[in-house]
This record gives structure tokens, sequence and C-alpha cells, in this order.
């Protein structure tokens, strides 16, 4: 097989029509699924099959944790958005991708395809923000390991409740390190200000569940005490850390699903969620990588006069969703939450715009 560096494909709304029906898009909803029927029921703490593939996996996650902690952030008092010395890290973990995927047993050939998923996982050196698109090309990397087989279908629980939340654990990390800003305008009026999957996952952990309920989100006990064994009530125990505010106001959409009934209608409307709003939406899979493992073979980009590729909306285009567009910068979340602390004017928004979830 020959490996190759991935790169960007889609450009246009005809591309991304492409991307729809293409097998890469399919197979990306379709890991989603077999990930996300592998936790229903389950606990963080759940025992499941881990293998040697999972075992090294953990052990390239513990070496970027010990890279984050060895990089603290720069003097930046002046400025409410995000922190230089991401910049660092990333460099500093793109430099030790050739070695970090040497401890996992796949071709030396493949490791610079691999390894672009995982150093775009992080977040956009440029920009210094994070959003779904990044997220995205975490599972990417897992899919691409699954392919050349590091990982293992019997390891799809511990890819999810080890390795996944693992992760995320990471990622709060460096978002509250660096000041990570949300990718896109309105990251701030998502799910939560950088991820999806993790409610995805989450409300998958509890589908069947016997006592709790989509409404006990605000009951602040059951928060706390649900929050050490499933993903979704960590994700809410998480911004009410860093928010004072009702839901209602800072995560409107939340506030919405909390009316739905059953965990099993959640976690089918997050998948129907994540098909239109990520998957389906030009602002985040204009960042999308395609390479050897996961093809595109779509149109091509037209070129502009000067023989580059231009930067296009389509007409009518708006910033919105949880993926990165146009390089819009939002303060972070932390940089509010610290501006708060110190007796700064609070960031008020108007005009949020709800998505309906059936």
């Amino acid at each position: 097989m020959s490996f190759q560096i991935p790169t960007k494909a889609i450009l246009t709304p005809a591309q991304l029509e492409y991307f729809q029906t293409c097998p890469t898009h399919d197979e990306i909803l379709a890991y989603i699924g077999v990930l996300n029927d592998a936790v229903v029921g389950k606990k963080l703490s759940a025992d499941c099959s881990q293998s040697d593939g999972v075992t090294a996996v953990l052990g390239v996650l513990d070496t970027i944790e010990a890279t984050a902690q060895s990089i603290p952030p720069v003097e930046n008092a002046a400025s409410r958005f995000g922190n230089p010395a991401f910049r660092t890290f990333y460099d500093r973990v793109s430099e030790l991708s050739p070695s970090l995927h040497a401890t996992l047993p796949i071709p030396a050939d493949a490791r610079e395809e691999v390894g672009t998923y995982l150093a775009e996982a992080w977040g956009n050196r440029t920009r210094i923000d994070y959003g779904s698109g990044m997220e995205l090309n975490f599972l990417c990397w897992l899919m691409c390991l699954e392919r050349l087989g590091v990982l293992q279908e019997s390891d799809h629980t511990a890819l999810v409740v080890r390795v996944f939340w693992r992760y995320i654990s990471i990622m709060r990390i460096l978002q509250s390190t660096y000041w990570l800003e949300p990718a896109g305008s309105h990251g701030v009026w998502g799910l939560d200000d950088y991820h999806f999957l993790p409610f995805l996952f989450g409300a998958a952990q509890l589908r069947g569940h016997k006592f709790i309920r989509p409404k006990a989100i605000h009951d602040a006990e059951v928060v706390e005490e649900y929050a050490k064994e499933y993903i979704y009530f960590a994700c809410i125990q998480f911004i009410n850390s860093i928010k004072t505010a009702s839901l209602r106001w800072h995560s409107p959409m939340l506030d919405d699903i909390s009316a739905v009934k059953t965990w099993d209608k959640v976690n089918s409307g997050m998948v129907k969620m994540y098909t239109a709003e990520v998957l389906g939406k030009l602002p985040v899979m204009q960042h999308f990588l395609f390479g050897s493992l996961l093809p595109y073979g779509g149109p091509a980009a037209p070129e502009s006069e000067n023989g580059g590729i231009p930067h296009r909306h389509a007409p009518g285009h708006l910033h919105e969703g949880w993926g990165d567009c146009c390089g819009i910068p939002v303060p972070s979340v932390f940089a509010a939450a610290e501006s708060e602390r110190k007796g700064g004017a609070r960031i008020l928004g108007e005009g949020i715009r709800r998505v309906p979830f059936d």
C-alpha cells in the first residue's frame, strides 16, 4: 500500500455534497456507531478488553500530556485570546510524532500519514483555537490505527472509556493552560465551547438507565455524583465549573436537550445532529484531511486566477456550528472566567440560534 500525507480537499459546496456520498463519510459514521454501541450501559470504570495496542496508544497520550505539562503559558495578561505557548506545544508534538508512532506496530512509511491526524487533533497552530474538526482528527487517528491492525474490534469499549476520555482530559488541560479559543464564530453557542463527541458517547452510556433522566443535568447533586462514571455528566460538571449562569443562558442547546424524555432519543438525536452539523457543514469539513487510509476521490476545487485554491463560501454563508471557519476570534471561556473573577465585564451575546433537537 502506498501511504500519503493527508491534505484538504473540500472547499466548495459541490465537493461537500460529493463527500456526503463517498465511502469515507459512511465509514466515519459507521465507526462512530460501533464505538457508540460499545459503551451502552458502560461506566467509565467498567472492566473491558484492552489489547496491547490500546496500552501503546495510552502511552502516546501519556507523553503528550507530559509535554503539555512541561510547557507553561507565557505571560499574556493583556490578551483574552489564545496563549502563544500553545505553538511551542504543537511544534513539540509534531517533532515527537515519528518516535511516538515508532512505538506503535504500524509500517514505517505510514507514520507520517497517521501522525498528521494526531498532530492536528490538539488544535490549530495559527489561530490557537480548537473545535469539533480537531476532535474529528483524533477519531480519524483511531480509525487509521484500527485499519493498520494496532487496535482490535474487541477494543471498542476501551477506545471510548479509556482512550477517548483520556484525550478529552488532556484537551481540558490544553484549553485551560493555553486558553484555546473555540473554533468558529459561534462555538460558544454549541453543546460545549469545544466538543461534540463526548455528549454523543456520554448519552450512549446512559441509554436504558433505570433512574437517571436527561433532566437530571439540572440537579447539582446528581451531576456531582454521576460525573465520576458518566461522560455526559462529567461534561456538564465541567461547564458548570467555569460558567456561573444557568445552562439556559450559556448552553441553550443542552437546556433544550434536557427536556427529551429518554437517553435513547438523546443518543439517536446526537448522531443525527453530528451528521448534519459537523460532517454536513462546509466550515468544518473544509479542514478535513484525506489520505490513502481515508480517501476522497471526488471533484477537484476550481483554481483562482493566480493559480491558487480560493477560500470560498456559498451564497448566504453564515459563520455557524461547531467548526472553525474564517478565524474570527472568540475569547477563551477560561479567559472570560478569569476576567469575571477579577471583576471585568462579562461577555454577553444576543441572537443565539437554537438548533432543533428531535
